[in-house]
């Protein structure tokens, strides 16, 4: 049986993990970044858990694989600002590495939840996307 709600997504879990985490690191910026990369950085990690919970609230398994797609081109953009904030010497290493590393994980999820959605998709032959939501 699927998820009955996003919240009981263990990938949306972690994608709320790393935008507070993104939020939080942001705000050591330079004050100059406010309007930059720290809301670059922001917009791109609240975009993840956000794509996710959207695309799960809509009840088409077409909709959320759309979504959980825009999540992973997301999630990829904040791994490209994370690189850019260590390249400038915002951020340590020790640091954007921990964060990075639980990026990765989020990657693997998505990625395995996608693959899961496109299944149990082709094995509905539902067409019209109306199957019921994996967990």
């Amino acid at each position: 049986m699927g998820a009955v709600n996003f919240r009981e997504l263990r990938v949306w879990q972690l994608g709320m993990d790393l935008a507070e985490e993104v939020y939080l690191m942001s705000q050591r910026f330079p004050k100059h970044e406010s309007f930059g990369l720290a809301s670059q950085l922001q917009r791109a990690s609240v975009s993840v858990p956000a794509n996710i919970a959207e695309g799960h609230a809509k009840g088409s398994t077409k909709d959320f694989l759309r979504h959980l797609a825009i999540a992973q081109g997301s999630l990829a953009e904040l791994e490209t600002h994370l690189m850019i904030a260590e390249r400038i010497q915002y951020v340590d290493c020790p640091r954007i590495k921990a964060i990075l590393d639980r990026c990765a994980q989020e990657a693997r999820m998505l990625r395995s939840l996608r693959s899961s959605v496109r299944r149990r998709l082709s094995a509905t032959g539902d067409k019209q996307g109306r199957g019921v939501l994996p967990s």
